[in-house]
């Protein structure tokens, strides 16, 4: 494989065989990704730039070869699928597809939550037991759990996050009684494993998007459980956080930043995050910044936060995708 090749991502390589594909038959194949999975690959193909010939000779007979080595006849299906998505995807962000595929098949209920705007699933999930409601959110992403609680009355949302932080797992017979809620068809296989869903890290994960309403819900948890909510808290990620990430992970992430949002990103941050990002930054750059950052005017609160979100979700696609390593309060890491 070409070096330019080799270099690129699972998913630039994925968009990079979309490409060549032509309309019809790239749209064939994202309809059978997921939510965020289409997002993702579809980002990556509206900003891939100076694709050489070589390239793309080279991701399509790497393409090529896997097919002809794992054809769908006579192989193990399931390793099959987990071979051809870890090549689309690469490993990291394959991991979470290969177990919605092989341990829940059918599972469509669920995954069309994906689509459906917060708003829509909390009115859905408006009425229904609490337990229900921590195991949809467990399986949304991040992001989009976070706006769903925060759409959901402000008394509920304390014990969702505690049953989220609680979930050891789910046993595909409560998959079967969420169907029946989400009035969706799919089998669950009653002699597999639990799959994963919940636990402290989840509910640290959609708190860290929930804005303003993040310090009451912990409040909330504190009351009935302290040890439990520092442990949300040690698992954390916030905007002052990625002063941790090392120099060569900061110039990565200045890379994917646009400068408006940079800009209203850093009104509201401290000195130490400050320097953090000037340091990384040519000395030209980095004087530019300064000066914006004092001549810009006053900022709502709520435009800080949306902008240091958004730099936030972007430091996390950059984690699954090996490309820096983010530490939470408590020393974890994100991968």
């Amino acid at each position: 494989m070409s070096e330019g090749a080799l270099s690129r991502s699972g998913v630039e390589k994925a968009a990079i065989l979309l490409l060549t594909l032509g309309e019809a038959e790239a749209a064939q194949v994202l309809k059978h990704l997921g939510a965020k999975d289409v997002q993702r690959v579809g980002l990556a193909m509206a900003q891939l730039q100076g694709i050489s010939r070589d390239e793309v000779t080279a991701v399509l007979s790497n393409f090529s070869s896997e097919i002809e080595e794992h054809t769908s006849f006579g192989v193990d299906a399931d390793e099959y699928v987990r071979k051809v998505l870890v090549e689309a995807l690469g490993s990291d962000k394959a991991g979470s597809v290969i177990d919605r595929i092989l341990r829940g098949r059918n599972s469509r209920g669920l995954e069309t939550l994906k689509w459906m705007e917060p708003k829509a699933v909390a009115e859905m999930l408006r009425y229904e037991h609490p337990q229900i409601v921590s195991i949809v959110l467990s399986y949304l992403d991040a992001d989009q759990a976070a706006e769903v609680l925060v759409a959901l009355p402000e008394n509920q949302r304390a014990d969702i996050i505690t049953r989220i932080a609680q979930l050891e797992g789910i046993h595909p017979s409560a998959l079967n009684e969420l169907d029946e809620v989400l009035e969706k068809q799919f089998t669950g296989n009653k002699g597999a494993k639990s799959s994963a869903f919940g636990g402290p890290k989840v509910a640290a994960e959609i708190l860290n998007m929930a804005g303003a309403a993040e310090a009451r819900i912990l409040e909330e948890i504190n009351k009935s459980d302290a040890t439990l909510s520092q442990q949300i808290q040690d698992l954390m990620f916030v905007f002052e956080d990625l002063a941790e990430i090392d120099d060569r992970g900061m110039q990565e992430l200045l890379r994917e930043i646009p400068g408006d949002k940079l800009i209203i990103a850093l009104k509201a941050a401290d000195e130490e995050l400050k320097q953090k990002f000037f340091k990384n930054m040519s000395e030209r750059a980095a004087q530019m910044l300064k000066d914006d950052l004092e001549a810009k005017g006053p900022v709502k609160l709520s435009e800080v936060e949306a902008a240091q979100k958004e730099i936030l979700l972007t430091s996390r696609r950059m984690a699954e995708e090996g490309r820096l390593s983010l530490g939470g309060k408590g020393g974890e890491e994100y991968v």
